[in-house]
């Protein structure tokens, strides 16, 4: 039997909340352990109920996504986070993903779709909403002149592994590609993250189109 994601809502709209949790309680891949209607609450509930998955608005009332975001990684809560909102800016979904979200969902995505870009992070895909995607590799890109992160202070697995996510493959299948655990490919993207000083997989991904590391 496969394993239940347990999801933590949080959004401080409640009928928004009450509908994506309704969604995600339709799959049985998922099970909805928390709603929190702010920031404060939502960070409280992720370190008493240690989801799986937590799905955050961006735009709330008083701690808003970015800064939930940002306290979440630092208290080093070890959950896939990924944003759902109505802002397709480009400036916040550069600033979402260098926070280290592991994906960006628009609220007016058709609910199929969405569940089907929430199932991407959960397999450790990555989850941006197609038509945020080039909006994303192009401002990278723009700054990836200047850019001072070197590529050579990886390991030759490490940069293997690097060039895997920017064809957006799963860990399953890195593992399956690279003929390790899974549980190894996980360790590797952790170092790589930290050296090149990357907070999400997303980010190290885009970054390696950008610079035509694939």
């Amino acid at each position: 039997m496969p394993d239940i994601t347990r999801v933590l809502v949080i959004d401080d709209h409640p009928l928004f909340r009450r509908g994506v949790c309704q969604l995600l309680e339709l799959d049985p891949a998922y099970s909805v352990i928390g709603e929190a209607a702010s920031g404060q609450e939502g960070i409280a509930q992720a370190k008493r109920l240690d989801p799986n998955l937590i799905l955050l608005d961006l735009n709330m009332k008083g701690i808003n996504g970015l800064e939930t975001l940002r306290t979440m990684r630092d208290l080093e809560i070890d959950a896939r986070i990924i944003i759902l909102t109505v802002s397709n800016a480009p400036e916040d979904l550069i600033a979402a993903i260098r926070a280290g979200s592991d994906g960006y969902i628009l609220k007016d995505n058709d609910p199929d779709d969405m569940l089907k870009l929430i199932g991407n992070v959960i397999k450790g895909q990555n989850a941006i909403s197609p038509e945020l995607t080039s909006l994303l590799a192009t401002a990278l890109r723009q700054e990836s002149v200047g850019d001072t992160r070197q590529q050579a202070n990886l390991t030759e697995r490490e940069t293997a592994i690097l060039k895997c996510l920017a064809v957006g493959q799963s860990n399953k299948l890195i593992a399956r590609e690279l003929d390790i655990m899974e549980s190894t490919v996980k360790v590797h993207i952790r170092n790589l993250l930290k050296k090149l000083k990357f907070r999400s997989r997303v980010e190290a991904a885009v970054w390696a189109v950008a610079n035509q590391i694939h």
